[in-house]
């Protein structure tokens, strides 16, 4: 596991892909059976997990895979099933998971994180630097999402 980040009273730490289910599916596939909060990518080697916890309560997640878009050059990464709870939304706890993710990467040596954004979540995402690519375009049947992209340079 990577280091702990600690930000009171929260805690930001590596879990595995099923871990993630618990946040993954009332946020992201609510009315959907268990099993469609798993990822293609989920469990490769090169996959991470961070998941946002108040004291022992598992409230937000985070999935990173190294995946890549034809449409942007170098080292990249594909944030994916981010999500906190309802109850914890509002509050800037998915800053903290993105800016969490966003610096292992930078330390590594990746120059861009790019995801498929619903539209719900665009300000999210803008508000954080990322930029729209291209036009929307539908992910059945979840919904019209965008492209989305930030250099992390």
């Amino acid at each position: 596991m990577q280091g702990v980040l600690k930000t009171n009273p929260f805690t930001i730490h590596e879990i595995t892909s099923a871990e993630t289910y618990a946040v993954r599916h009332p946020v992201l596939r609510a009315g959907r059976p268990l099993e469609t909060c798993a990822m293609p990518g989920d469990d490769a080697e090169d996959t991470f997990h961070l998941g946002l916890f108040d004291e022992d309560k598992l409230i937000g997640v985070v999935t990173f895979m190294n995946a890549t878009k034809p449409q942007f050059k170098g080292k990249q990464y594909q944030l994916r099933g981010m999500a906190v709870l309802d109850g914890y939304q509002g509050k800037g706890l998915g800053n903290l998971l993105v800016a969490a993710g966003e610096a292992r990467l930078k330390a590594a040596g990746y120059k861009l994180l790019w995801c498929n954004a619903r539209i719900k979540a665009l300000n999210f995402y803008t508000r954080k630097g990322f930029k729209i690519e291209g036009e929307p375009f539908e992910i059945e049947p979840i919904g019209t999402h965008y492209l989305l992209y930030k250099n992390l340079e």
